[in-house]
């Protein structure tokens, strides 16, 4: 695993000084802002999120790589599919497994500053590796504002599985940054699930190259019912 994170941020400085153009930037790991892919370009991001139920018992964790290829059909929609993997770390043995494919639409609202908020549109379906389970759809509203150097964007999340008498989750990604520079930016991330009461809290950088980005983040549980420690890095080519 060490040497796959080292791989894609060696891939990422070698297209980052490449072009002249920024990538379809992450300024976040969990929170969608209000952007979406240039027309006509692709992208390919990379993400490895793992989680940590209990901190006293680190190695038991679960580590989740995913690669998602997006393209820009026009300057307000696009499109990408999801290809996922999932790396359970248990005591005494290890896990690993296909998790299934998603495929994602976005829409934004509008054009930049014509309203209080900038709103978008997101819309998810996902297909998990085993057939017996239900497909699953997800859709979120985010807003979000820029305030000077200040963004702050609130993703409203429903997740609903796709049958008769569905299971739906009210979920919510929400962050605060400030771009220190043109390229670098620093803030704050809170994740959480209403109905369970998991909620979570953590710091996330992001920093632009030319062509690429690189963004990473850990959020801490709230409480009891939110795993201990999360975290995931993102790593954006465009081309």
């Amino acid at each position: 695993m060490k040497k796959c994170l080292l791989a894609i941020f060696s891939l990422a400085i070698l297209f980052g000084f490449t072009s002249s153009s920024y990538a379809d930037r992450r300024s976040y790991v969990w929170t969608y802002e209000y952007m979406i892919m240039p027309k006509g370009m692709w992208e390919l991001e990379t993400y490895v999120t793992s989680e940590v139920p209990n901190l006293h018992k680190s190695n038991i964790n679960v580590v989740k790589p995913q690669v998602e290829l997006e393209y820009g059909i026009t300057s307000r929609w696009d499109v990408a599919m999801y290809q996922a993997w999932k790396f359970k770390n248990k005591k005494y043995e290890n896990d690993s497994e296909y998790e299934g494919f998603k495929l994602r639409t976005r829409y934004r609202i509008g054009e930049k500053g014509k309203f209080f908020v900038d709103p978008l549109l997101y819309f998810e379906y996902i297909r998990d590796d085993d057939f017996s389970k239900p497909n699953v759809g997800e859709a979120k509203l985010v807003l979000a504002k820029d305030i000077g150097g200040f963004n702050l964007s609130y993703n409203q999340i429903i997740k609903r599985n796709l049958e008769r008498e569905g299971k739906t989750d009210h979920e919510y990604a929400a962050g605060i940054n400030y771009a220190f520079t043109p390229r670098f930016k620093a803030g704050f991330e809170s994740k959480g699930n209403y109905p369970k009461e998991k909620y979570a809290l953590g710091p996330t950088v992001s920093y632009a190259f030319k062509k690429a980005f690189i963004a990473a983040g850990a959020v801490f549980g709230l409480n009891e019912r939110a795993d201990d420690l999360q975290t995931r890095m993102i790593v954006g080519v465009l081309f």
